[in-house]
């Protein structure tokens, strides 16, 4: 019953940084593990970046390691990803997502999904 919105998308240049964020509203996120994934047009949805029910352990994408970091702020009950040199093709529909069980980097293991934000990097 956790509803969960996303935000923060825009357009950057290449090379620039956006954070998108995920609030929770419902139930607390400490008992779920999350995760972000993307799409964009003509390709598969992609795992991203998850983190762990107790926060303490996240997991990458060898393609974002290094730029990208996933964190959650227990006080705001919100998970983001911050998102840093980003390229043209980190362009995408960002999706944020949970469950309540251990951490999964395939999509159809979750049960609840925002709406949605785009982000469009230009080079």
């Amino acid at each position: 019953q956790v509803q969960l919105v996303e935000s923060g998308g825009g357009s950057v240049q290449a090379g620039g940084s956006l954070r998108l964020s995920c609030a929770a509203s419902g139930r607390t996120l400490s008992n779920y593990a999350t995760g972000w994934f993307r799409q964009a047009p003509g390709k598969e949805r992609e795992f991203i970046a998850a983190l762990s029910r107790s926060g303490s352990s996240t997991h990458y994408v060898d393609s974002v390691k290094g730029r990208f970091t996933m964190s959650r702020d227990n006080a705001k009950n919100t998970v983001y990803l911050q998102m840093n040199s980003l390229k043209f093709e980190d362009t995408a529909v960002y999706y944020c997502a949970a469950r309540l069980a251990p951490y999964a980097s395939d999509s159809s293991a979750y049960n609840y999904w925002g709406q949605g934000t785009q982000v469009t990097v230009s080079s």
